[in-house]
Parts: structure tokens; sequence; C-alpha cells
């Protein structure tokens, strides 16, 4: 190890006093060496820069999103306020800490929750087992990165899903070492605080992250709190081995004022869905989340990683019916990683496997003002998914490599009517697959890279997508197929960082919402043949050095263009697939002084609105938002940060529910956030 002179100087100041009222030595006085002893780094939770390092050999486009992004922020609670520079992502906030997300147009017609993104925390699935999930057990404070995996891109953890794998690393004691104390408040009620800690010493090392929240809301009945607690604890018995313990615990409260019709939600953007207020709307959550993972480098070049992990969770979820809900879900995975040599090239082999098992147990009653009341329906619902990957990649140039792989998955859902005698609901399907994967790298310059893939992905249905309300019995859906072409350049020349990326998937049996009977009682159905394709491009260019010493002016900006459309549907024809804009753009001038003060306007612009149906007849309208972020970073660990958005007070629609058709009189529209401040202090020590 390098000798540290800041530890030298230290043990020169305390050498004994005596020795300062000495004559100066004929010889130069002569210091004991003194090394400082740094933490070996974890091998389970690699950081953002060995992430970007490691995704960089993936033949598609794929962001990393570090820390920084979000710790000298004030009000980042929902994933648009994460991933807002990730291309290609529409994440958007409804109420309280829930988002619309969708990457690639994936799970459009999911009015709520989320379908076609499998969501991990350190590799660990926060989805259920049948590929449901939402939002509000993500804690934002506790990222120590984020990784978008857009698409088949996510090939090699196992999941291949239009829209990829979002995986939210936590920081570990050897990445963030020390004490956390963090604060914020805002508009609409918004309190904050955090406490965190993490040490490392020797082969053991932990960190944790206790934090709770509360907050009134923008919109009336909208408010909620949450209590969270997310740490791990590795050990490193040996080089080249670690096994990593994780635990996560969830208490979230939160009301749903529900969707507006669209002249409503910008006459009176704060207001409620007055059956929402009649029947006290929440969604609430309490979970526990345990879970495994083991790197060990077995021998030169080979790698073996393990994990498992088991989620309960129990929802009361009070909405036109009140639903009582028991979870559990367990999660395993294997994956060995060969680097060698073949015919003297150098190659890289990786094998995986993933396997999922789910049970819920959900009872449904009238909802009497958000009490249960006489019980309406009863379910026992499993599901299992489970894959297994080859994937190798041959380095043909040191600068130019072939990947080839195929995923092979198999999948069942299965739900028993406990309540109706006749058994309606009751039904089980299965779901086998193979999907190919042929991609290239070729590294132009040591900064510039292109890529290119085709890949295949695969998505079974839902337990939710199987059992509708408005239809009796157990559809028989099939699984949602999409063949996707991407080619993309990423890279950093200079002062220019980028990366761009355009892509066409055409599907085949995409999970849409349907009125096959013209009522109204719209549920979902395999849509004959769809196309999304799109382009992905970010960048962050340093305009101005030195205007003071040491002083910067960037520009970041990340464009989305999104064209999904029916193509050649019997009723629909050509047109656009409901539920995101065709254009989005984010963009930020950011100055960073040397002393550790940043400023930043900050805009987001939606220059024409998106259809809420499928027979686009009713679209939201075009927006642009104007904001400001400014923070101050001292050196000796305190910080403090404040953030307004969208000063300019528009009212403009964030998201929507879609539907086959609508009218002037649907009420399908989640109203955007007015304007709001939010500040806050943080100190590291």
């Amino acid at each position: 190890m390098r000798p540290s002179p800041r530890a030298a100087l230290l043990a020169a100041a305390c050498l004994p006093f005596p020795l300062l009222a000495q004559p100066a030595p004929e010889a130069p006085l002569e210091v004991p060496e003194v090394t400082v002893a740094r933490p070996r780094p974890s091998l389970t939770a690699p950081d953002a820069a060995a992430a970007a390092l490691r995704l960089r050999e993936v033949p598609g486009n794929v962001t990393v999103v570090p820390a920084e992004e979000i710790r000298l922020r004030a009000g980042v609670t929902t994933l648009r306020d994460v991933l807002e520079y990730a291309p290609g992502v529409f994440a958007q906030p409804k109420w309280g800490e829930d988002t619309r997300l969708s990457i690639r147009g994936s799970g459009l017609a999911r009015n709520a929750h989320l379908r076609g993104v499998q969501l991990t925390q350190d590799g660990i699935p926060l989805n259920q087992a049948d590929g449901a999930g939402d939002f509000q057990e993500l804690d934002p404070l506790t990222f120590g990165h984020v990784e978008v995996l857009r698409g088949a891109n996510a090939f090699g953890l196992g999941a291949a899903t239009l829209g990829g794998v979002l995986n939210f690393v936590t920081p570990t004691g050897r990445s963030d070492p020390g004490a956390l104390l963090r604060g914020e408040a805002g508009s609409y009620g918004y309190r904050r605080a955090q406490a965190a800690y993490g040490v490392a010493a020797g082969g053991v090392d932990a960190w944790g992250s206790l934090s709770a929240l509360s907050q009134d809301g923008f919109r009336r009945h909208s408010g909620g709190e949450s209590r969270r607690f997310n740490g791990n604890i590795g050990w490193q018995p040996a080089e080249g081995v670690e096994t990593r313990l994780y635990y996560g615990y969830n208490n979230i409260e939160q009301r749903i004022p529900g969707a507006l019709t669209r002249a409503r939600a910008l006459l009176d953007p704060r207001a409620a869905a007055a059956a929402n207020l009649l029947g006290d709307y929440q969604r609430n959550i309490e979970s526990n989340r345990l879970g495994s993972r083991t790197t060990w480098r077995i021998g030169p070049g080979a790698v073996l990683e393990a994990g498992a992990s088991f989620v309960h969770r129990e929802v009361d979820h009070p909405i036109f019916q009140y639903i009582d809900q028991r979870s559990d879900d367990v999660n395993g995975s294997l994956r060995l990683t060969l680097e060698g040599e073949v015919a003297g090239l150098r190659n890289r082999l990786v094998l995986a496997g993933t396997a999922g098992l789910g049970a819920t147990d959900s009872q449904r009653f009238l909802n009497l003002g958000g009490r249960p009341g006489r019980p309406t329906a009863s379910s026992s619902d499993r599901a299992r998914t489970s894959t297994a990957t080859l994937q190798d990649t041959l380095y043909v140039l040191p600068s130019l490599a072939l990947v080839a792989g195929v995923q092979l998955g198999d999948a069942y859902r299965a739900s028993r009517d406990r309540f109706l005698a006749d058994g309606a609901q009751s039904g089980s399907a299965s779901y086998r697959y193979a999907n190919p994967l042929l991609g290239v790298t070729w590294d132009v310059t040591p900064g510039a890279q292109a890529f290119a893939n085709l890949s295949w992905a695969t998505e079974p249905p839902t337990i939710s997508d199987l059992t509708p309300l408005a239809a009796r019995g157990f559809s028989a859906l099939r699984a949602q197929r999409s063949r996707t072409v991407e080619i993309g350049t990423r890279g950093r020349e200079g002062g220019l960082d980028w990366e761009v990326a355009a892509y066409r998937a055409a599907l085949r049996d995409e999970i849409q919402l349907f009125d096959p009977t013209g009522t109204g009682a719209s549920f979902a159905l395999n849509a004959g043949r769809t196309i999304h394709q799109g382009v992905e491009a970010a960048l962050a260019w340093t305009v101005l050095r030195d205007l003071v010493p040491g002083d910067a002016v960037a520009l970041r900006g990340a464009y989305s263009f999104n064209d999904f459309r029916f193509d050649g549907d019997a009723r629909y024809g050509g047109n656009q697939l409901p539920g995101a804009p065709r254009h989005l753009l984010r963009a930020e001038l950011r100055y960073r002084h040397p002393a550790g003060a940043t400023v930043a306007p900050t805009v987001e612009w939606v220059p024409v609105g998106f259809f809420a149906d499928n027979a686009n007849t009713q679209r939201t309208g075009g927006y642009a938002l104007l904001g400001l972020r400014a923070a101050w970073d001292f050196e000796n660990g305190l910080s403090v940060f404040a953030e307004g958005r969208n000063l300019t007070d528009r009212r403009y629609i964030a998201s929507a529910s879609v539907a086959p058709a609508a009218t002037a009189a649907s009420a399908l529209y989640e109203p955007g956030f007015g304007r709001s401040v939010y500040g806050g202090v943080g100190f590291r020590f």
C-alpha cells in the first residue's frame, strides 16, 4: 500500500514535545513509515464506477445513475426524480411516492402498479414472482447507484422483458463509512429525516439507514407517511470471497386521490375524485425483505455468484372494494462467469439461472368508508418464473466483441377461487419460451464505443391480467413476445459524455386493454401486432471552464422519442398506443464553483401530449416546466440544498390511465404538481 503523507505528518506531530526543544540533529530525522489500510472494495456490491465499467460490455443502451444525482437534492421521493436523465424511461409521479413507469413503452396498459420492468434491489427481485410490482417500497435516499438496463440488455440478469431491469444498489460499510444525518422540509407539508451509518473493519462491514417521510400531498386526499429501514452486513472470510446479508423493512400508509376528467384536472388540479373521498381510498403496505448474496472467485478468471431472498408483504388496500392481501415470494439465483481464451482470443462465458416462487392470499370486501364490509371474494394465487441463460462474448479483436446467447424460460400462473361455489375464477396457465440474443460492441477509440444487438423477449401475464374483475373466469392470455433491433453509441471525449441509441421492437400479443363487449368494461387481452420504436439520447457537455479558477458550466440533457403504435389492427389500424408522449426533453445548465456550490436552472418539455385511449380521441396537452436547484457541499461534511419545481405554476397532466375508448367525461387524468419548493441539510461525519 502507498504510505499516507497525512498519516506521516500526524505521526511527526505526535512525537514527544521535548524533542522540539533540542538542537537540530546533524542527520535528518527519520519518521517511521505509516500506512493507512483502506477497506477492500465490496465483491457483492460494486460501486457506480465499477458498475459503469461492467455495463460497458453490454451490447445495448444502459445507464448508471450515481448517488451524487440524488444526494444534493431535496424532495426526491419518486422514480421520476431519480431517472429524469435516463432517456427512454417515462416516469411520472401520480400521488405520494407512486409513479407511472414505462421503459420503451412497457406496461402502457397497466393503469396501476407495474408490469414489464423487473425491479431489483442489490440484485434481489422486488417484483412478485408473476412479474407484478410497484414503487412505494423504494427509498431513493438509500441508493448508492441505479443501473438502468433497457429491454434485453438485462439478458445476463435472467430478465428478458420489453422494459428490462432497474437495479437499485444500496451502499455498504466499505463504500459509505461514517455517519449521516439528513433533514428536509418543503411544500404541501413535506417532511423527511434520515440517519445512516457505515463501518468497515478487516473483513467485516455494515451499513444501515433509517428514514421517515410525511407529507400532506399536493392534492386533497393524497397525504401519506412512510417509515423504512435498509441495511446490510458483509463478510470477506478470505481473499476473493464475500457474503452479504440484506434486510429491509417498510411501513407505508398512503391515501389515493384518484383520476379526474381532463377539464377538472386542469381547472382544479388539487381536487380528489369523489369516490376516493367517500371510500377513503388507500394503499398501505408493511413488508419485510431478507436477502443474501455471495461472490466467490473460485479460480483465475472464474467467478461464482449466488443469491437468495424472501419477501413478505401485507397490503391493506381500500379502493372500489376493500382488498386484504398477504404474499410471500422466494427467489434464488446462480451465476458462473468464466474468462479465458478460445483459439487465442479473449472469451467470457456466462451461465446463469434464476427461480422465483410466489404465493398470495387475497380477500375482498365491500368498502365501507375505508373499512371492510361484507366479503365479496377470496382467492389463493400461485406463480412460478424461472430462467436459464447462456451468454458468450468473444473478442475477435481487442476492440471488437461478438455476443451470442440464449435464454430458456418457464412460467406458471394459477388462481384458486375460494369464494364462489362454482370456482368461476379458478384456472392455471403455463408458458415456456426461448429468447435468443446476438450483439456486438466496438471500441472505436479508447473513449468511444458503438454497439448493436438483435434480441427477443417474452413476458408472461401477471395473475391480475389473468383474473380481471370485468370478465368472469380465468383468461386465456398468451405471453407477450417481442423482437428488437438496437444500434447506438456511448462514450466520453474531452468535455462531452454521451449515450445515443435507436431501437425498433416488433411485438406480437402485446397485453393491452380492450373492451370486447362494447359495454365499457375493459380488461387485458392480447393485441395482434404492435410496434415500439424510438430514439434515446443523453449528453453532458462542459461548456465553460475557469471563469474563476476551478469552476465549470455544464449542460446536461436527455431526450426520448417514442413511437408506439398498433400495426394493422382490425379496429384501431395504425393508431398510437396510449399512455406516453412522443417527445420528452429534460435539461439543465449547471454552474459548479470549486468551493462546493452549484446552481442549475432546469426545464422539462413535452411539446405535444399523449393519447389516453386506443381510439386516439382524447389526449393530454403539451407543457414546459421550469425549475431551479442549488446546493453547497462544504468540506467539513455539511451540505445544504434547495429545489424549486414548476416555478411558473403551470397546470398540466403528468400521467393518465388508459382505456380502449374515452370521452371528455372519462376520469383518466392525474394532474401534475403545482409550484413547490423543498430544502434540506445533511451532515456527514
